[in-house]
């Protein structure tokens, strides 16, 4: 998979450089340049949520086609992270619609079943992810980012540091309190 043809000048440059280029001349190749450098990670963020490969390649084309609208309205500094972030914000949109369509046909036998779980108990889940997904917002990017790696996804301190491109301190520091934040956020949202 991939989105240009090999044009050296433009291969050289660093992502600040292509993404101006891009905002600057809506030119599909340099942007098809930047994103082929992490179009490997956008498949294994897709693959991880997504579980299925044939719908993960199809989620690395879609993202690809989002970043040329998206990319000339945002104010982008650490592309890689700011990507990880669409990419996984597109997966789950996928999931949740995916997840809206399923009927489960409930008879009367199966409603009484000891083995049925209530369904105030799905609710009650759904409101906690609800308030947890809105509370993730008020982080900073650092610690959104930071914290999603490290919690959500599970990956180490030197891999969310690898992926984020933040020393091992600003990585610490970020989970740490975007925990704090998070945690107070929640607490003060959950009465609602």
């Amino acid at each position: 998979m991939k989105f240009i043809k090999n044009n050296a000048k433009i291969q050289e440059q660093d992502d600040a450089a292509l993404i101006t280029g891009y905002k600057a001349t809506g030119d599909l190749e340099v942007l098809g340049v930047l994103y082929n450098k992490y179009m490997h990670l956008v498949f294994g963020v897709c693959l991880n949520y997504l579980k299925d490969e044939e719908q993960s390649k199809d989620a690395v084309m879609q993202i690809f086609e989002e970043l040329v609208l998206k990319l000339k309205v945002h104010e982008v500094k650490n592309f890689k992270s700011w990507l990880h972030v669409l990419s996984r914000n597109y997966c789950l949109t996928i999931l949740r619609k995916n997840s809206k369509y399923k009927t489960i046909s409930l008879e009367d036998s199966f409603v009484e079943n000891t083995d049925f779980v209530h369904l105030d108990m799905d609710d009650t889940k759904e409101t906690k992810l609800t308030v947890m997904e809105k509370c993730m917002e008020t982080l900073s990017e650092e610690q959104r980012i930071s914290v999603d790696l490290f919690y959500l996804q599970e990956k180490c301190y030197k891999e969310v540091s690898d992926l984020t491109g933040y020393d091992m301190l600003k990585v610490k520091s970020s989970i740490q309190n975007g925990k704090r934040n998070l945690k107070i956020c929640i607490e003060k949202n959950s009465g609602e």
